[in-house]
């Protein structure tokens, strides 16, 4: 069976851009310092989740009274609101699985 097309050394993705997406820091990702313990680590999370809730909604409000009109922005910083609120919970949910699974293995 051959190919539907030629993959040669001429192939080539572009490179992946991040337009606006959320910047997470180092230890928002997991690479706490020695002196950052993992609860500091979630709470660092939450903030940040907490930060671009406020600031959807400061634009939106912003959009919504007529001072801005750029809707799309708007529309952006609610997304990214709700994806990283999404992450959060997802997250949470895998510490708590997590826990369980040790519980069981203890009885």
């Amino acid at each position: 069976m051959t190919p539907i097309g030629p993959i040669g050394s001429s192939f080539a993705l572009p490179p992946l851009t991040q337009v606006g997406g959320p910047q997470l820091s180092k230890t928002e990702l997991g690479g706490a310092s020695q002196s950052q313990g993992f609860g500091q680590m979630l709470d660092n999370m939450v903030a940040s989740v907490n930060a671009k809730q406020a600031q959807a909604d400061q634009i939106t409000q912003s959009v919504l009274t007529g001072n801005s009109g750029q809707l799309h922005q708007s529309v952006i910083a609610m997304q990214e609101a709700s994806i990283s609120f999404s992450l959060m919970v997802e997250v949470r949910n895998k510490l708590v699985e997590s826990y369980q699974e040790l519980m069981r293995m203890q009885a």
